[in-house]
């Protein structure tokens, strides 16, 4: 994470679930008691996603707890919320979803600079076999690794 950021929420099975081909980061435009619930550290990115429509880009199912002193009219947890990305990057990503059947993952949501970035996977779904398979990798080179270690001892 570079300096200035601040994690709120990240998707740690996407990378369990998808592989992740190409990132992006993207703005949201959120309400105030919405921020003020992210700064709280309020979010969860389980289930959610990306969409492209009409030429927009959205988040949806991206749960955002109420803040307790919004008051009555505070938003809905898990309303869809409007991604803001370049018109280029939208068309862009508008194609490899609709072409190969690719799907927009959010990966963490964190604050850069004072505002509130989401940062976008490019996504292909894993099959079974091929969780397994990451995971057979990442055992063998935890293995290696430990075995390095005590040989250096």
């Amino acid at each position: 994470m570079a300096a200035g950021e601040k994690l709120i929420a990240e998707n740690r099975q996407a990378r369990h679930n998808y592989e992740i081909l190409d990132r992006f980061e993207a703005g949201l435009a959120l309400l105030g008691s919405e921020v003020k619930s992210l700064r709280a550290g309020h979010a969860q990115l389980k289930d959610s996603y990306g969409l492209i429509r009409d030429g927009e880009a959205f988040l949806l199912n991206c749960h955002i707890s109420r803040y307790e002193n919004a008051g009555y009219d505070a938003p809905d947890p898990d309303r869809t919320r409007k991604l803001l990305l370049h018109r280029a990057e939208i068309a862009r990503l508008e194609g490899k979803t609709r072409e190969r059947g690719l799907t927009l993952i959010p990966l963490r949501l964190y604050f850069k600079n004072g505002r509130v970035k989401c940062e976008l996977g490019l996504a292909k779904g894993k099959q079974l076999y091929d969780k397994r398979e990451t995971e057979r990798r990442r055992q063998a080179e935890r293995e290696a690794r430990a075995a390095l270690k005590s040989r250096s001892r």
